[in-house]
């Protein structure tokens, strides 16, 4: 159920020409509400009891806060019909003062301004909701009532010409309003390059978010930076790999040269080596030391036993092998040319096929 309760305050002008005040808006105790005022039918008056758990409530306070504030009692204020009827706004800070409310608020347009100073004294209502329970009781300082308002929920605070609450509620000494005017003093912060006039707490939550909007944004390009960089990488290693594939001709070509180099390790060593596990240059090393010792290659770089091993391929390329030598002269042995005596010496001279003179005995 709607209400509207009201209270006497004095406003003061600030020097950008708004109109403040630090009110009393809510109070505990009885108030007296006409039948029709509760939808009931009939004349008369019901007594409404609000206790002081529901009036100071967490939940209750909560919306005493940043409502909008009007002329009259527009009925119910939504974001749908705000800007038809908002003239100013209430403070973030609700205040407990003894048995009542207490809130900040201010009056910023002009016209809304000239109509209240038509008077010096104006009365603040609060519109709000509330569940009303029928019942009989007493309160705790001995009045009778007849029903329990729960569930306080505001809307908005109305500029009235009467008040509901007694005198005791008008406020309007010069140290009301100075606090009233610290506590709703104003500052300019720029929102996306907008100058925007605002109450100090405004300004800092705002601020708070504008804080919290520029960290997320470093650590979005944080995420960003490391993910571009991950990526580059990964990018290298594929480019990487792709170069270390072999084609099937690289493949071919390898193989051939592999084989043609055991040969030619061969040729040097004058005997089959083991090259099984070997590189390159430890095979032309191996051929080297099989041919002239290990001593000859030890300590001996492979550029140093590359050249030892091409030339000695050359020489053996250009004279024959021994084991070519020995297949010349078992030839020689075969066809007759020479003549032994079975003691181990020639018994004559002799050529080979070569045309090697050979001295006998």
């Amino acid at each position: 159920m709607q209400f509207n309760d009201n209270r006497k305050v004095t406003f003061r002008r600030t020097a950008d020409g708004y109109l403040v005040a630090e009110a009393p808006v809510a109070r505990t105790g009885i108030q007296v509400y006409s039948k029709k005022e509760l939808g009931l039918i009939g004349d008369g008056t019901v007594r409404v009891y609000r206790p002081e758990e529901e009036v100071f409530s967490k939940a209750s306070l909560a919306t005493y806060a940043h409502r909008p504030v009007t002329l009259g009692h527009p009925g119910m204020v939504t974001a749908d019909n705000w800007k038809q009827h908002a003239v100013g706004h209430t403070s973030g800070e609700v205040i407990r003062d003894g048995e009542t409310v207490a809130i900040a608020m201010m009056v910023m347009d002009a016209a809304a301004i000239a109509q209240v100073e038509a008077k010096m004294t104006r009365e603040l209502s609060m519109g709000y909701e509330a569940d009303v329970v029928f019942g009989d009781g007493v309160t705790p300082d001995g009045e009778p009532y007849d029903a329990t308002q729960t569930g306080l929920r505001m809307n908005h605070l109305a500029i009235v010409a009467e008040a509901r609450g007694g005198p005791d509620l008008k406020i309007g000494d010069a140290k009301g309003a100075q606090d009233m005017a610290e506590a709703i003093k104003t500052r300019t912060i720029v929102v996306d390059g907008l100058p925007i006039e605002c109450t100090e707490v405004s300004a800092t939550v705002i601020e708070k978010l504008q804080k919290q909007l520029t960290d997320s944004a470093v650590a979005a390009d944080t995420a960003q930076a490391t993910a571009d960089a991950e990526l580059a990488a990964r990018d290298a290693r594929i480019t990487e790999l792709e170069a270390a594939v072999v084609s099937d001709a690289q493949l071919d070509e390898r193989v051939t040269a592999r084989a043609t180099l055991i040969a030619d390790a061969n040729t040097v060593a004058g005997d089959k080596l083991e090259t099984s596990g070997m590189d390159s240059a430890a095979i032309r090393k191996a051929a080297v030391a099989a041919k002239l010792g290990d001593a000859k290659v030890e300590g001996k770089s492979d550029t140093y036993v590359e050249a030892m091993f091409d030339h000695m391929l050359a020489t053996a390329d250009a004279t024959g092998s021994d084991d070519d030598k020995q297949d010349q002269f078992a030839t020689v042995v075969k066809d007759g040319k020479t003549q032994h005596n079975g003691n181990g010496a020639w018994s004559k001279k002799v050529f080979d096929s070569a045309g090697v003179k050979m001295k006998g005995v």
